[in-house]
């Protein structure tokens, strides 16, 4: 296994440990008085406050980003931050466990969207989909009780809207490091869910608000987004998603520890399945990433032309 390989892999498993455990601290925050659009707006506009405020003080060379990149950036941000605000939602009718459990369908659409970017996954890797789209069918199957059809749709919605997101930051990977991509795309997240709480919501918890849930989903946040763009720009953005599923797995565990919520033997046969998807990377072969690649939807996404040394040693 090639360096930058072993590199992802634990960048991309790093992202989900911290990303398993945003919907256990946003389900805690919303039962404790905060509405999802006031959760998604501090949790987003805090993480892009504090990765401004580090970059700017301590690694001031990756301000810098090609301007195509920063327009593919905004543009992964935004329809980040729509697929956000469908998540909290979402999570609001939802059980944390249920709904991340539907969010991890995002690995068959990031698929499809790489094809569309003519970057057609391996057949190892169309099974560990259909693998793991298995295991959360099992996952999902809740004996005697009804479905929120809406908050089911919604989760599926996000689900979509994050794995587009993937291909489009993975280009932008090609050129430039992780952390300016996590910045920039935090900051234009911000830029959709904070107006949206101003102009759709502004409610607030009355007297004492639980910020700790906050404070926790915050910090995820921004430890989550620097590693799931490390690994895709090492493994690319299917590999990453599909080692992401192990967010699944740290969210089962901690609601089943915080939030008291149980899983049946039929789920946990899914969680199996799903973990032998997991342990099957090691079998996918390591392809370098293509450099400024001429085809697929996202090819417009191409630096110009940038200096070897722009990013010093720390790239």
């Amino acid at each position: 296994m090639q360096k930058h390989q072993t590199t992802g892999i634990v960048a991309a498993f790093s992202s989900a440990v911290f990303l398993g455990l945003a919907p256990v601290f946003g389900k805690l925050a919303i039962t404790m008085g905060f509405t999802p659009f006031a959760v998604v707006a501090l949790r987003t506009g805090f993480a892009a406050s504090i990765l401004l405020l580090v970059i700017t003080v301590f690694y001031p060379q990756y301000l810098y980003i090609f301007p195509v990149g920063l327009v593919g950036c905004a543009m992964a941000g935004v329809i980040n931050g729509f697929g956000s605000l469908l998540y909290y939602l979402a999570l609001q009718r939802l059980d944390a466990s249920v709904g991340q459990l539907l969010y991890s369908l995002y690995p068959f659409f990031v698929a499809l969207w790489l094809i569309l970017d003519h970057q057609p996954p391996s057949r190892l890797t169309l099974f560990r989909v259909g693998l793991a789209t298995i295991a959360v069918i099992l996952l999902t199957s809740i004996p005697k009780t009804s479905v929120d059809l809406t908050g089911v749709l919604m989760m599926i919605g996000a689900a979509v809207l994050y794995a587009m997101h993937l291909p489009i930051n993975q280009r932008v990977l090609y050129e430039v490091p992780a952390p300016t991509v996590a910045l920039y795309t935090l900051i234009s997240m911000s830029a959709v869910v904070i107006p949206a709480y101003l102009l759709f919501d502004r409610a607030w918890p009355a007297n004492n608000p639980p910020w700790l849930p906050v404070a926790g989903l915050t910090f995820v946040t921004v430890f989550s987004r620097i590693a799931l763009f490390l690994g895709v720009k090492k493994i690319g953005g299917m590999q990453t998603a599909l080692l992401g599923l192990a967010e699944l797995l740290i969210a089962i565990i901690f609601s089943n520890i915080w939030l008291n919520e149980n899983l049946s033997a039929l789920q946990w046969m899914g969680a199996a399945g799903l973990g032998f998807s997991l342990i099957l990377v090691m079998f996918e072969n390591s392809t370098p990433l293509p450099y400024n690649k001429k085809t697929g939807w996202l090819s417009w996404i191409r630096a110009p032309g940038l200096p070897k040394d722009i990013f010093g040693p720390y790239e």
